[in-house]
């Protein structure tokens, strides 16, 4: 396949489009097939051998695979993705025209990925001539997208069968990778409820639901909501198959903070197993309730978790923190009414900066408020009277 030539190439696209054969089309459309390889497709007058051999209107289809080929062998990517826009643009208008039918959704499948990764590389190229608007040719690829959603969304009337709303997840998470990647998140919620209300919710493949609650688990940390985002991303991570390390490790990265702070602390064999020891540190601070380790962990790997985008979430740890080190302080005392005055020494040892009773007995509060800590504050004794039964709740059983 790497030396088809052209005449090849265009007589196998036209009889598999004509045997409505979708998988085999859109290797053919897809730039990662092996036909892209061969030298042969893009020689001088390509364009009258389209025009004698493949039919309307799959020829223009074909001749703008060809054209953003060309481009692609010249690394001339922002003209590779215009003409790859130009082709998902065309087949949508295709795509609206075949009713009842849904053997295409193979081929939108591969021109919906190849659009987001020439978009990609076209926007990396426009960064290195200055320009002034990051990801400008993502968002338009997003609107692109957006197009073939709606024809999938729209099909309503065709058996469950041959219905094109199964390709809506897929175009979906190709949607959700792109605003992901602009910081465009509020975009999401539209597309987030349309899947949400589709009957196929559970029966799309198990690889694409496993990418859709990877990123829904993602937009649940950012909106602050880590029930949710420990449900999605736990989904994600059990049902990624076993041989996708890579995949299960991104997952984790997420994962793992937010099970910290829901009180599930990992293994040090999970993070031996996925590469992740810059989390060891951490957890060993927060399990010893060890406020300046903790600063030191997050310091010493702030530029992994700022990478990653889970820094500000692990910064949220220190409220954890506080409780074991002041169950630590309690468990000293031996008594269940404490002064305040023991967790302010507490906190200065840990080389908490600028604390003093009144910002001392604050956290206090914040830690009964949110159920941390069973018990009040006695302002007339300035001593926390805590539970005499299960003082400090296990934090994964916490509402």
């Amino acid at each position: 396949m790497a030396n088809i030539t052209l005449n090849q190439y265009l007589n196998e696209v036209q009889s598999s489009w004509d045997s409505r054969s979708g998988t085999r089309v859109s290797e053919l459309l897809s730039f990662h097939h092996a036909h892209v390889m061969s030298s042969k497709l893009t020689v001088d007058g390509f364009e009258k051998n389209i025009e004698r051999i493949v039919e309307p209107p799959l020829d223009e289809i074909v001749l703008l695979h060809l054209r953003c080929l060309n481009y692609v062998n010249q690394q001339k990517f922002s003209e590779a993705y215009y003409e790859q826009s130009a082709l998902v643009q065309a087949f949508t208008k295709l795509f609206q025209t075949q009713k009842e039918d849904n053997w295409a959704l193979y081929i939108m499948y591969v021109i919906s990925l190849d659009i987001r990764l020439f978009a990609i590389k076209a926007d990396l190229e426009l960064a290195k001539k200055g320009a002034h608007k990051p990801g400008q040719t993502l968002e338009k690829a997003a609107e692109c997208l957006m197009g073939l959603f709606r024809v999938c969304a729209a099909d309503n009337r065709s058996s469950e069968e041959d219905t094109k709303r199964w390709g809506m997840l897929y175009l979906v998470n190709q949607l959700l990778k792109i605003y992901f990647r602009i910081s465009k998140l509020h975009l999401c919620k539209a597309l987030i409820r349309a899947i949400d209300a589709s009957p196929f919710k559970d029966q799309f493949s198990k690889s694409q639901q496993v990418t859709y609650r990877y990123y829904t688990g993602r937009k649940a940390i950012f909106e602050s909501d880590f029930r949710s985002a420990e449900k999605f991303l736990t989904y994600a991570f059990e049902r990624c198959h076993k041989n996708c390390r890579n995949n299960k490790r991104l997952i984790l990265i997420y994962l793992i903070p937010v099970k910290m702070l829901l009180g599930h602390l990992p293994t040090t064999a999970l993070l031996h197993k996925y590469d992740l020891m810059q989390f060891l540190e951490v957890v060993q601070a927060v399990k010893a309730g060890n406020l300046l380790r903790l600063n030191q962990a997050l310091l010493q790997h702030d530029t992994f978790f700022i990478r990653c985008g889970v820094y500000l979430i692990l910064e949220k740890l220190k409220v954890t923190t506080y409780r074991n080190l002041f169950k630590k302080v309690t468990l000293l005392m031996k008594t269940h009414q404490i002064p305040i005055e023991a967790f302010l020494e507490a906190l200065k040892f840990m080389k908490v900066e600028d604390i003093d009773l009144e910002e001392t007995q604050c956290i206090l509060a914040n830690l009964i408020f949110e159920n941390k800590i069973k018990g009040y504050i006695s302002n007339s004794h300035n001593k926390l009277v805590i539970s005499k039964q299960n003082a400090f709740p296990s934090l994964a059983t916490i509402s």
